[in-house]
């Protein structure tokens, strides 16, 4: 009776805890939370000064007094303390009272939180821990690629196969799911953050010009492309940076043609892996796959050229789902909603306040 009570007043969660960025849905109201994972903190005394789009403006800009941290890397968490305390940032964005008596003016959240699917059992609790200690009543865990299918509308429980390749910012999740479950995925710590290293090194080894993240992430989101006939005459992007040789400032213009070349490696892997992953799967469920096609979402699939170069070398369709930045989280959200099929595509029993 009262667990009806609660489930009717309080406002249900789902996160997609991502490495680069962290969405919020709230059942009933949308998403309404999309922050970049990133907590700005006193160095001494760990008070929080800023979270999300105001702590990215202080990466690489901070005082000594101060330091931005990422608490997720890979997909998990690899600060707790201040994961928790972000994810009770984001609570206390949502109910104005968290809720800590027994009878609370507004009862703490039931939560269901995307992860990714090669995660450790402690990995696992330390994400399930850090929503209970920053405020939910009930935590769940469902495995990314899983909620990315169901965001994304594939008829994961229907006995048909259905490919999802989710590339988010720390990790790859790709999957080939049926009846509710994985039949075979793999995890690759290769995506969006990699991306920009990759660039940033190609910078450095070829113009000999050290930059930042958010200055390889803006190369990339603005030409980026994978596309075979590049023009580089139609697209340019002016990058600031350090010269390794007079340690001076200094601008260059790289085109699209060094970001295909900057990503060669990394791209190459994911495709590797997804070639690998359908060469082991079921012959029944890769008939499946080779009608309806494989499925992109996350940050990582909105590169120019991408779903035409996996198609092209894994001889499948490829095609990107609707607002795949989202898909992880809508996901969630619809998990939320259903419980039955929450029974079926959660991981592990939710842990309890």
């Amino acid at each position: 009776m009262f667990e009806r009570f609660w489930n009717a007043v309080s406002y249900d969660i789902g996160i997609d805890l991502g490495t680069a960025n962290i969405l919020v849905f709230v059942k009933g109201k949308g998403i309404i939370i999309r922050e970049p994972s990133i907590v700005a903190q006193h160095k001494k005394t760990k008070q929080i000064i800023a979270f999300g789009t105001q702590a990215k403006r202080m990466l690489g800009k901070t005082p000594a007094s101060i330091t931005a941290v990422k608490p997720l890397q890979h997909g998990v968490i690899s600060d707790f303390d201040v994961a928790q305390s972000m994810l009770h940032e984001l609570f206390k964005k949502i109910h104005e009272y968290p809720g800590t008596n027994i009878f609370p003016k507004i009862p703490r959240p039931r939560v269901v939180i995307g992860i990714p699917a090669g995660v450790t059992e402690v990995e696992r609790r330390a994400v399930q821990e850090a929503a209970i200690r920053a405020g939910a009543r009930v935590a769940y865990l469902i495995e990314e690629p899983m909620a990315a299918a169901i965001g994304a509308k594939l008829p994961v429980t229907e006995p048909t196969g259905s490919c999802i390749v989710d590339i988010g910012g720390g990790t790859t999740e790709m999957a080939i799911i049926s009846l509710g479950g994985l039949v075979i995925n793999k995890s690759l710590r290769i995506a969006g953050n990699e991306f920009d290293q990759h660039i940033i090194s190609y910078v450095r080894s070829t113009h000999n010009l050290l930059i930042g993240e958010r200055t390889a992430e803006e190369a990339k989101l603005t030409i980026g492309s994978l596309f075979d006939n590049l023009n580089n005459n139609e697209q340019k992007f002016i990058i600031r940076g350090r010269d390794l040789a007079s340690g001076l400032p200094k601008a260059i213009t790289i085109y699209p043609s060094d970001i295909k070349s900057a990503l060669h490696e990394p791209i190459d892997t994911i495709i590797h892996a997804l070639s690998d992953m359908l060469e082991n799967s079921p012959p029944e469920l890769i008939a499946d796959i080779l009608e309806s096609g494989v499925c992109l979402a996350g940050g990582g699939s909105l590169i120019k050229g991408l779903p035409e170069l996996i198609a092209k070398r894994v001889h499948m369709p490829v095609w990107i789902a609707d607002d795949p930045l989202t898909c992880v989280v809508r996901g969630c959200a619809k998990v939320l909603e259903e419980v039955d099929l929450l029974e079926k595509v959660r991981i592990v029993g939710g842990l309890r306040y």
